[in-house]
């Protein structure tokens, strides 16, 4: 009997580490937009809240990971359920010239803003010609 609650102990152990395999994934719809100084990435991510984001720069990797909670109404019962909730979960590939302690996120209104500052070596600059003789 002992060997029994050992293994179900260990299940509950990795059911909190690994996500549930009916929790649906959704690739966010992402525009990404470049100035001389920087680089936005802007995701939807509609019913995410800023806990429940999840942002990681790993050497040229950006992972971004958001996952919706479904909310009922207090004192209601759900009757029908159309609304789908799951896991945002995108990776893109980011040059290695941003300058790391500079990025900044923010989310609005189930849009996520992460603005990735260049590095001074990887902004343009105006490069001066000069005459000889």
């Amino acid at each position: 009997m002992k060997e029994k609650q050992d293994k179900s102990l260990a299940k509950v152990n990795r059911e909190k580490l690994e996500p549930a395999c009916n929790e649906r994934t959704y690739v966010p719809v992402t525009d990404i937009y470049e100035k001389d100084d920087a680089i936005l990435v802007r995701c939807d991510m509609p019913g995410v809240t800023q806990d429940q984001v999840d942002i990681h720069l790993d050497n040229d990797e950006l992972e971004i990971t958001g996952k919706q909670a479904m909310n009922t109404p207090e004192g209601y019962d759900l009757l029908i359920g159309e609304y789908g909730t799951g896991v945002f979960r995108r990776k893109f590939s980011i040059p290695q010239l941003i300058d790391r302690e500079k990025i900044r996120a923010r989310l609005h209104n189930g849009v996520l803003d992460i603005e990735l500052p260049k590095a001074e070596q990887a902004k343009p600059r105006k490069i001066a010609v000069t005459s000889v003789g």
